[in-house]
């Protein structure tokens, strides 16, 4: 095995396991209405005001790849990072307050970009 593929591999995993967080945050944080496919599907989806998008349409990667800072700034400008938190609070589902960082940021960015592209 050559250098480059060992480089290779070794960046490949140190990039699978920055992602580690981010599916973390997605799956403790957004997949209440997203969905563990990032398709509309979890128990709020239908639920919230308006219905849940979603992320893996045509549309939504276009968005995506017009604006690359669409997932982390959607969750910017929410309060503490509480997605619609009118839809968690009428239904009775407590998700606590987050204090993100950059990496946060960068890693659900990653971790959702890469399921939405794999859809």
């Amino acid at each position: 095995m050559g250098l480059p593929v060992v480089l290779s591999l070794v960046q490949a995993s140190v990039a699978v396991a920055e992602n580690v967080n981010g599916k973390t945050l997605y799956l403790e944080r957004c997949s209440v209405c997203h969905g563990t496919d990032i398709k509309a599907t979890g128990p709020l989806a239908k639920k919230s005001n308006p219905p849940t998008p979603d992320l893996t349409t045509a549309a939504f990667k276009k968005r995506l790849h017009d604006y690359p800072g669409v997932i982390v700034s959607s969750v910017i400008l929410r309060p503490n990072g509480n997605l619609i938190p009118k839809t968690l609070q009428d239904n009775g589902v407590k998700i606590a307050p987050h204090a993100w960082s950059v990496k946060d940021f960068r890693d659900l960015h990653q971790y959702m970009s890469e399921v939405i592209s794999n859809k």
